[in-house]
This record gives structure tokens, C-alpha cells and sequence, in this order.
């Protein structure tokens, strides 16, 4: 009798487990949700399928991410990078719940927003950093390779071939910046070659090994394990296996180590493993993912004396493209441990969120910042969506 009743309270905590794992899934569908509902209510322009870079939306704010001085000093729209975000945070939306109404979404919005950032004026052509009706504007590698990502997921779960014919066109500019100044390796600014980033180079080694899954052409598997190589021979740091930032033209370093760098590499390890079965990039993804862990997680214990490794304040949209190398190696090697340091961290935010508008800070995770910005940055608001949409599809 004894053993009935330890065999079925063992079974009731298994079940209590899988619901709450099950329930924890379904808030952060919720959450993703609802955090998009208020996205579009405070960044959406009226009349036109684009964003405002922040909210409250401030003409006198200039951005500092671009490779010059930002300009545009009235009218102002977000930048492409942002806008892509958003792109990324309804294609998670739509593969984690399948619901059409995020597909209509992209078809009817972001699309159209992007068309206004498509520069077919230069050869190649792609997407510029600022809207073509306010001129040319530098065109950056890396914006361009995130959405050609954004455009194969969307192929694969629609079969849309005009989103592959988009990806292969950005591939064609992604080409056009490699060179064999410093042994290869892509730039990170078409318009002032000086560096070759971790941030145009892994993605694009991501980027190619998907177009080689989706289309078997081996020139793209070629591509993804040259430029695989070039950056950890120029940019891994052999100490604990992060990547610095970039390697500018006359050789300097800038070691700076940013969450969406190794992640991208966590990523392109474990495609690389999945298309060879060569153990050996299974066992770099797994260095990456505790390397990542140590350096990027802290150790945290929440007002109800919860302990776990949280994510530490700084860039959020870095560490959502972090979250897309552990998900990988997740399918992999089913390790839940990290996975379940970011969905603590998340579940953490969520609950302690005192914004009434739902929005989320800039920079901050579970340590709070002694001052708060006036504004909040679009590409915040559409990292916290993937990440929440993402979170919510792995058991």
C-alpha cells in the first residue's frame, strides 16, 4: 500500500510539473502577445506602415549605432535595424502559435515598411539604413543579413518563394563585401570599409548554412564553413571561447564581447554539426553556451528567495540573438539548464514590470538601473516579443 501511494505521488508531481511547464509556456505566448498589442499602440505611424524609433517619440534624439552622425533631425522614423526587429519578433509570434493573423501582419505591414528602406538605385541592391525618400543612406551588412534570415524563416513557414528570392538577394550583397584583405571575412559598412565585425560575419555564416539546408546548393555550405573559420581564427578569443567585436584594417582588436556575437557562433556550431555529424562543432556549441553562461548570466536571488543565473543588464536585443544559439543547441543536446536561465529571467521582468503601458527599459533585466530613460527604443520592445515567443515554443 505503502509503495501504491509513493508511486502515485510521484506520478502527481510529475503531472503538476509538466502542467506548470505547460501553463509557464502558454503566459509567455500571453505575454509576447500582449507586449505586441502595446508595441503597435505606442510605435506604430499613423497612416504608414513604419515605426517610430522611440516612444515617447522625440525628434531631437539622435541614434548612436550608425557609422556616422545621425541626420535626420525631423519627421523621424525608426532606422531599418529596429524596424527589423520587428519583423523577427511576428515571424516567432507566428511559428511558436501558427496563428495567421501575425502572417497577415507581416504581409500587410512590415513588408510594405521595409519596401521604403529597399535602395534598387546601387548594384547590389538591398536594404539602407534610412528610408530612400530622405536619400542614400549607408548600407550595413549586418542589418541586411538579419533580414535575410527574417526572410528564410518566413519561406519555411510559408513557402512564399519571393521571401527565398529576398534572402538570395541579400546573400548577393553579403558577397559583395567579402574581400581578401585581412585573409576574407565580410564587412561591417559598405560605405566605410574599416572593420570586419563578428556582427557581419557570423550571421552570415548562420545565413548561408540555412540557404544551403533550404536549397542543397553547395556554394552556400562553402561560404557558411570559410567565413565560419575566418572569424574564429580573427575574432575568438582563445582564453574562453567569446568573440571580440571587430578587427579593423590595419589589425587592431576591439575586444568588446556583446551576447548576439557569440550566440551567432553558438548557432553556426551547431548547424555546422548538424549538416557534418562532425562531433567537434557540437563540442565548441557546448564551450560557447557555458562561456556565454559565465560571462553573460549572474547569479541572482529574486524577493521570493528564488536563485538562479539571470541575464545581466545591457543590450536586450544582443541577448535575444544570443537565445537563438542556445535554442539551437537546446534541439541538440536537450540541456534545459541555460534555457531555463532565461526564462526565469524573463518571468522575473514580466512580473516586475511597473510600467502601466507594458513597455520594457532599455538595458535592464532583473537589476534595476539607478535612473530610468525618458524613452523606450522600439527594438527593446521587439526583442522582448521574440524572446517571449521563442521561450514559449521549447519544452
Amino acid at each position: 500500500m505503502k509503495k501504491y501511494i509513493l508511486i502515485m505521488s510521484i506520478g502527481v508531481l510529475f503531472f503538476l510539473c509538466g502542467c506548470h511547464r505547460e501553463k509557464s509556456n502558454i503566459d509567455f505566448s500571453d505575454h509576447a502577445a500582449t507586449l505586441l498589442d502595446s508595441t503597435l499602440a505606442y510605435y506604430k505611424v499613423p497612416d504608414r506602415n513604419l515605426f517610430y524609433e522611440t516612444f515617447p517619440k522625440r525628434d531631437g534624439d539622435l541614434v548612436t549605432y550608425l557609422a556616422g552622425a545621425d541626420t535626420i533631425r525631423k519627421n523621424r522614423v525608426a532606422y531599418l535595424w529596429p524596424t527589423s526587429g520587428m519583423f523577427s519578433a511576428l515571424n516567432a509570434l507566428l511559428e511558436t502559435t501558427g496563428n495567421q493573423k501575425y502572417e497577415q501582419m507581416i504581409q500587410s505591414v512590415i513588408l510594405p515598411g521595409l519596401e521604403c528602406y529597399y535602395d534598387s538605385l546601387r548594384v547590389p541592391a538591398c536594404y539602407q539604413s534610412y528610408l530612400t525618400e530622405s536619400g542614400k543612406a549607408d548600407r550595413f551588412y549586418d542589418d541586411n543579413l538579419w533580414l535575410g534570415l527574417d526572410f528564410l524563416d518566413l519561406y519555411k513557414q510559408t513557402g512564399d518563394s519571393a521571401c527565398l528570392a529576398l534572402a538570395r538577394n541579400i546573400w548577393s550583397f553579403i558577397e559583395s563585401g567579402c574581400d581578401s584583405i585581412l585573409g576574407g571575412g565580410v564587412y561591417w559598412c559598405e560605405q566605410k570599409k574599416e572593420s570586419k565585425n563578428t556582427c557581419s560575419n557570423a550571421p552570415a555564416v548562420v545565413l548561408a548554412l540555412k540557404l544551403y539546408s533550404v536549397t542543397k546548393e553547395k556554394h552556400f555550405f562553402e561560404m557558411g564553413q570559410k567565413l565560419y573559420d575566418w572569424t574564429k581564427e580573427k575574432l575568438q578569443d582563445p582564453s574562453d571561447y567569446l568573440y571580440y567585436d571587430n578587427l579593423t584594417l590595419d589589425g587592431q582588436v576591439n575586444k568588446t564581447k556583446f551576447p548576439y556575437n557569440a550566440g551567432q557562433m553558438l548557432q553556426a556550431s551547431v548547424l555546422l554539426y548538424n549538416l557534418t555529424k562532425q562531433n567537434s562543432y557540437l563540442e565548441e556549441a557546448q564551450r560557447l553556451a557555458s562561456a556565454c553562461s559565465q560571462y553573460f548570466f549572474e547569479n541572482f536571488v529574486s524577493d521570493d528567495k528564488k536563485s538562479f543565473r539571470a541575464i545581466k543588464n545591457g543590450n536586450i536585443w544582443f541577448v535575444a540573438i544570443m537565445l537563438r544559439g542556445f535554442e539551437e543547441l537546446y534541439k541538440v543536446d536537450h540541456n534545459p539548464v541555460y534555457l531555463n536561465d532565461f526564462r526565469n529571467t524573463l518571468q522575473y521582468m514580466w512580473a516586475h514590470n511597473a510600467n502601466h503601458n507594458r513597455l520594457f527599459e532599455d538595458d535592464c533585466f532583473v537589476e534595476k538601473k539607478n535612473e530610468n530613460k525618458e524613452t523606450k527604443w522600439l527594438l527593446t520592445q521587439a526583442a522582448m516579443i521574440e524572446m517571449y515567443a521563442r521561450l514559449a515554443r521549447i519544452k
